[in-house]
């Protein structure tokens, strides 16, 4: 059996004057049908004539040209032009005279250069050839020549409004595409600010504190060794994200998820911070992205605590409901900003702010009253990573 969509497929990979090709083809054998001899576009009401050796000639050079209709098009134009010019002079109205308004759409469709000049250049042909009937005897009167031009303007107009609507359109898909490309590296910039950011803070907090441990080795040991576990944890989770950002990357690959909160919170003690965490009901199964962004606003709320409030007691909150899980991180401001941590550029609240609003939650991040911060955010759960 024939495979309708291979044909389709190497079909498409013709070149485009060989697709083109037979539409001309078959608009020259119509014309040689007996039914439809003097069924074509005409202008000037000269009588008919019959077909003759000549009448060949002007039948291939209205329907052959067509074949370049797209690759070149000014080309088709002029060769149609003049088929048709001598078709109507020699009086043939062969039914390949259709071809005109065709090639007119073609070129206003697809022309790229000097398009006005052809325009004027055409209309300006339009009136020798009004002339040129009026001497050979055509009866046609001032008013219906104005119609047939206006009919041949209104083709182009045709195939100008195609070239817009193309343009308009390319034009969509570009705009389209760049904005897809932002979205995607900010995407990236916040998931590496995220991975980077919490882990880098706590290994500099934790070399920072190993700096006055020298009198303890036993202590000095467990801190150089947290820093080294952090650093290989930073590096597991940066192959996961490049993972993640490969085209034919894994679809099992998994995201963070709120069920990792322990090991996030156990990774903050590590850095010698302390947290409280605490966590009302379980996650619904269609939590979905809201478990990612859950684990997401409690890692940069740490890692602020870390950077901002260090050895402030750290207060972590997180509650599931059937519609939405609820979180709550807050220091009471009574630690010290790490000496060596790096300052925040506040890409990491604004980066949770986008992630909650565009699950259709809300976020906020304040200073309290007595000191330290808190970072609230409630998050609309069931939607499908």
């Amino acid at each position: 059996m024939i495979d309708l969509r291979r044909v389709t497929e190497l079909w498409r990979r013709c070149d485009v004057v060989v697709r083109d090709l037979p539409f001309g083809l078959l608009l020259a054998v119509l014309s040689l049908l007996p039914a439809l001899y003097g069924k074509g576009t005409q202008v000037g009401d000269l009588p008919a004539r019959p077909f003759d050796a000549a009448a060949f000639v002007v039948i291939a050079l209205e329907c052959l040209p067509l074949a370049v209709r797209r690759r070149w098009p000014a080309v088709c134009l002029v060769l149609v032009s003049l088929g048709f010019v001598l078709d109507q002079v020699r009086a043939y109205h062969v039914f390949a005279s259709n071809a005109m308004p065709i090639a007119l759409i073609s070129a206003g469709a697809h022309l790229e250069h000097h398009r006005r000049v052809t325009v004027v250049v055409l209309s300006m042909a339009y009136v020798p050839l009004t002339l040129a009937l009026g001497r050979l005897g055509a009866t046609e009167r001032v008013e219906g020549y104005v119609v047939f031009y206006l009919a041949l303007a209104l083709a182009w107009g045709i195939g100008a409004w195609l070239r817009s609507t193309r343009a308009t359109e390319a034009e969509r898909r570009r705009h389209l595409a760049e904005a897809t490309r932002a979205a995607e590296r900010t995407r990236i910039a916040r998931e590496l600010h995220d991975v980077v950011t919490h882990h880098v803070t706590a290994m500099v907090v934790q070399a920072e504190a190993a700096r006055y441990l020298t009198a303890s080795p036993d202590r000095l040991d467990a801190t150089l060794s947290a820093v080294t576990d952090t650093g290989r944890r930073a590096i597991t989770d940066l192959r996961h994200m490049l993972d993640l950002l490969k085209a034919d990357h894994d679809t099992d690959v998994s995201l963070p998820s709120a069920g990792e909160l322990h090991t996030l919170v156990e990774q903050t003690r590590q850095a010698g911070q302390p947290v409280e965490f605490t966590e009302e009901g379980r996650p619904a199964e269609s939590a979905g992205s809201a478990e990612f962004v859950t684990y997401r606003v409690v890692q940069e709320a740490l890692t602020n605590a870390l950077k901002h409030a260090h050895s402030s007691p750290t207060v972590v909150h997180v509650r599931y409901g059937e519609k939405e899980i609820g979180v709550e991180v807050s220091t009471d401001g009574s630690g010290s900003r790490a000496a060596a941590a790096p300052g925040g550029s506040g890409r990491g609240l604004a980066g949770l702010r986008e992630r909650v609003e565009a699950l259709g939650g809300e976020f906020s991040a304040d200073r309290q009253a007595g000191g330290g911060f808190v970072v609230r955010a409630r998050i609309p759960a069931g939607s499908p990573s």
